[in-house]
């Protein structure tokens, strides 16, 4: 019998990882998300990630979270430790998406960035617009973004009208902004090892 992956997935990759998992035929492959809004509140991603492995982790043979540290300060590697569950490396999504390399370029040629990937556009008014109160509170952009300069669009697709509304977002932040085509294979490269470990041991 064909061993069964889960992948407990933060809301803004569910689109890439059910496109990789298409694309690849893994069958055995199942994602379970949870709400991108729990990045406004990340202290609260470890106990919700706790909660999604203690549903499924009978019920699958093997459990990988897609998550970077995504600023819990170390707490979702400790939990992860004692569940023995492993997940994407780096700091932030964008890590991940971008390359670690790319990623060190990009934070080091101007620290003060501000990084959107295509679920993010799309999202934005959702997530970072309401999700950190400008809709109510507008003078709150002067503060929050005092230290920012740019916004870099990590672009996972070709798509021009998401283009687009990532320059519609740096603009409105009063921000420069850069488009850096990233594509999945580089997320790709992070989950199909850990795909192809559990098809070894079944065999």
């Amino acid at each position: 019998m064909q061993k069964t992956v889960l992948i407990l997935a933060c809301g803004a990759l569910a689109g890439e990882l059910t496109q990789l998992i298409r694309l690849n035929g893994w069958a055995n492959v199942s994602v379970a998300c949870l709400p991108a809004e729990l990045h406004d509140t990340p202290r609260k991603i470890p106990d919700a990630i706790r909660k999604k492995i203690e549903v499924n982790r009978l019920r699958f043979d093997t459990i990988f979270a897609a998550y970077a540290d995504c600023g819990t300060g170390g707490q979702l590697d400790r939990l992860l430790l004692k569940y023995g569950i492993e997940r994407l490396p780096g700091a932030h999504c964008y890590e991940f998406f971008a390359g670690s390399a790319a990623f060190s370029r990009l934070s080091a040629g101007e620290p003060g960035t501000f990084y959107l990937t295509d679920f993010l556009v799309r999202h934005f008014d959702r997530l970072v617009y309401r999700g950190l109160g400008l809709d109510r509170h507008p003078e709150l952009k002067a503060e929050y973004f005092s230290n920012y300069r740019r916004l870099v669009h990590l672009a996972q697709t070709d798509d021009e009208d998401v283009r687009q509304k990532a320059e519609e977002h740096a603009e409105r932040l009063g921000l420069a902004y850069e488009h850096h085509y990233t594509g999945l294979g580089k997320l790709q490269r992070h989950i199909e090892p850990m795909i192809q470990q559990v098809v070894k041991c079944q065999s």
